[in-house]
């Protein structure tokens, strides 16, 4: 480790933000050759290859992403890297988290609560689809991805997938739609808000009313649970939609349960992946979360 300093970061950090040996040296305004034998010198004193050749390009490994990382730290909070080297456990660290966009905020929300006022830990969330977080999730720029869509899996599959909760599913509307009846009733009474037919919910729901007999009139449809929360409260109908999503309305009597869909449940996953370096904080926070089935 004696080797490793503050230049050897310097220049490797301008690789990996250029991604070629050459933009990086016209940057620092030193030759390429230069740039070339300090990443060798930073890479055998680390032990691991930081960079793999992508065509033209150098893309980080996985030990360069976690170098970076460290990096990207000393050069935020330190001047001196020994010194920061020796405060090492009280130094912040970042959990990157990806999140399905249509997710609930309420569900985002409460996953985070373990960590979100800590001083230690510096929270990053993107949010996005199901395809886009998986490959942030594999190039190693997302630590664990929240999602309620299972992804696909095999015996190569890298992915590790953590049932967080299971929710269930509700027929939700302002009071004045509480007419009585059953679920069947209550599907004919009312128009209905639902969620688009690529999620799973709507999948279960299209199969209930094609058992109960019942042809839906839909006044909407949405693949964001924050837009099916704003059209329930503008009364334009009776969602279709997990309590949770709901929480605050049904906590003041805005909105409320009409009837329970008995046998529908939205399942919510944290998704990772195997890595030789894991995040520690994933452990954290995995191991923070309350037992896989929750009704709120």
């Amino acid at each position: 480790m004696s080797n490793l300093n503050l230049h050897h970061l310097r220049l490797f950090r301008a690789v990996a933000r250029d991604g070629t040996l050459t933009g990086a040296a016209r940057a620092l305004n030193i030759s390429q050759s230069a740039v070339s034998t300090q990443i060798k010198a930073l890479e055998l004193s680390l032990g691991h290859d930081l960079f793999e050749r992508s065509g033209r390009n150098l893309v980080l490994t996985e030990a360069g992403r976690i170098a970076l990382d460290h990096a990207e730290e000393i050069f935020r909070t330190a001047e001196d890297l020994s010194a920061t080297l020796k405060m090492a456990a009280g130094k912040r660290q970042a959990l990157r988290i990806g999140a399905l966009a249509t997710l609930s905020r309420n569900f985002q929300i409460a996953f985070l609560d373990p960590i979100i006022d800590r001083d230690d830990v510096e929270i990053v969330l993107r949010s996005g689809s199901q395809e886009n977080l998986m490959r942030g999730l594999e190039a190693l720029s997302l630590d664990i991805v929240l999602t309620n869509l299972m992804p696909a899996r095999d015996a190569a599959s890298p992915y590790l997938v953590q049932r967080l909760a299971e929710q269930s599913v509700s027929l939700i509307g302002a009071p004045a739609r509480q007419t009585g009846g059953g679920v069947k009733e209550l599907l004919r009474a009312h128009p209905l808000i639902l969620p688009t037919p690529e999620s799973a919910v709507r999948a279960s729901f299209d199969a209930l009313v094609e058992r109960l007999g019942v042809l839906p009139r839909v006044a909407a449809e949405a693949d964001d649970m924050a837009m099916l929360r704003l059209l329930v409260r503008a009364d334009a109908g009776v969602a279709v939609i997990p309590p949770i999503v709901v929480q605050d309305e049904l906590a003041s009597g805005r909105l409320i349960e009409l009837a329970r869909l008995d046998g529908i449940l939205e399942v919510f996953s944290a998704v990772t992946i195997k890595r030789k370096f894991p995040n520690p904080l994933i452990a954290e926070v995995l191991a923070a979360q309350a037992p896989a089935h929750h009704d709120r």
